[in-house]
């Protein structure tokens, strides 16, 4: 696929049958994600260059059960701990953080379901992604005032008189669409009111345009959605109004995952950054040093990026305790406490990703800028992925609820 992307080209989506191993235990899911990790690895500055579309690595990446293991237990799953998940998420993401990112959804709307879902849904949509179907996303509209305002329609299809809706709007930043058997999306009925809806990647009047360009993680493909009247039978229907008024877990889940990815380019970063110093820099003229190696002002950098590393892990592995220690039914004071939790986590996540891969060429040197080692694309996916949500807003989240005990918003991306 080249680099050039034509806006009007819908590609042809490589949608496999559903296959997926079954993983037993937490323990096993950290094993086969750092498998995957090693293979991940090789090839990765390559597909960021080229933005070669990884859909074989895809492929082995559901494949391996990972995208099934946060399942309920209930439903056959392993309910895996948020933190299994959020490390899962991290080894991937410092291999190749677009396809750490590509099944953020897919967790996102698994836990959706475990929230929302009637009874049937979870039991039909929990052994799809025990099958191996994943779950991509139709993001927000590109155009709309924020995230938050939803303009995509669902209206109720009158003439079927079955329940059934019909879905129009235009999506966009919709990760994970392009490999997904379901493109869920959020709507408003005929009233207004929110929903949630799973629909087929085949259905008619569906289409999934590959017109993202971005500089940082490229092979995401987190473009365009196009719904034309999508007919959505209504067990695909989540009525979510009484939900979200309710306390949950949404929102932390998903910026956990957020972070998660972040620090795992960080990771990937220092991680570089050291290979580069100790294999390829020269040191400078003036330290009278053999290796760039020993030159102090280079030691106190890296151990200053180790520390930091540690630092966001910490507390990334903190809010996932968080997370995992809530009961099934939270209060609105549970859930302030744990987006506050996440909100640490991602404020150190964050600016770690983008310090690391800064601090990698300065560190390393000109050589390390050079084409062939294609190194930027750490600071690009860092960049990019970071301005998911305004870093500055969590600081003042977590201010406020420190100060005022004003709890954070209650939406996704908080």
């Amino acid at each position: 696929m080249s680099a050039v992307i034509d806006a009007q080209r819908t590609p042809v989506r490589r949608i496999s049958p559903r296959s997926a191993q079954r993983i037993a235990s937490d323990e096993q899911a950290l094993q086969v994600a750092h498998a995957l990790a090693q293979e991940f690895t090789q090839g990765a500055a390559e597909r960021d260059r080229e933005r070669r579309l990884p859909f074989e690595e895809i492929e082995r990446f559901s494949h391996s059960g990972l995208w099934a293991i946060s399942v309920p237990r209930a439903y056959g799953g392993i309910g895996a701990s948020w933190n299994t998940v959020a490390e899962v998420f991290k080894i991937i993401s410092a291999a190749d953080p677009s396809i750490g990112q590509i099944p953020q959804n897919h967790f996102g709307n698994l836990n959706v379901i475990a929230n929302a879902g009637s009874e049937a849904q979870k039991r039909f949509f929990f052994e799809e992604a025990l099958s191996g179907a994943r779950f991509g996303n139709a993001g927000p509209e590109r155009n709309s005032k924020n995230v938050l305002d939803v303009r995509t329609r669902a209206l109720l299809d009158r003439e079927a008189g079955d329940g059934s809706y019909l879905l129009t709007g235009t999506r966009f930043y919709s990760t994970g669409a392009i490999y997904a058997h379901w493109i869920p999306t959020r709507a408003v009925d005929d009233d207004g009111q929110p929903l949630f809806i799973y629909n087929r990647h085949d259905a008619a009047g569906l289409r999934v345009v590959d017109d993202w360009s971005s500089f940082g993680q490229r092979t995401t493909a987190s473009g365009s959605v196009v719904f034309d009247g999508v007919h959505v039978p209504a067990a695909q229907v989540l009525h979510v109004k009484d939900f979200l008024r309710q306390a949950n877990n949404i929102g932390p889940v998903s910026q956990l995952i957020q972070a998660a990815i972040d620090a795992g380019i960080a990771r990937a970063a220092v991680r570089d950054t050291i290979e580069f110093v100790t294999t390829r820099a020269r040191p400078y003229a003036d330290s009278g040093l053999e290796r760039a190696s020993d030159d102090p002002y280079i030691l106190r950098d890296v151990g200053n990026l180790k520390l930091r590393l540690h630092a966001a892990d910490a507390l990334l592995e903190r809010a996932a305790g968080v997370l995992d220690a809530l009961p099934e039914k939270i209060t609105f004071e549970q859930m302030a406490e744990a987006s506050v939790a996440v909100a640490e986590a991602k404020v150190l996540s964050t600016e770690l990703s983008l310090l690391a891969s800064e601090k990698l060429f300065e560190l390393s040197g000109s050589a390390s800028t050079l084409a062939v080692h294609n190194l930027d694309r750490h600071w690009r996916n860092a960049r990019v992925h970071t301005l998911h949500d305004p870093v500055r807003w969590k600081y003042y989240a977590v201010g406020n609820y420190a100060l005022n005990g004003t709890p954070p918003p209650r939406h996704s991306w908080s």
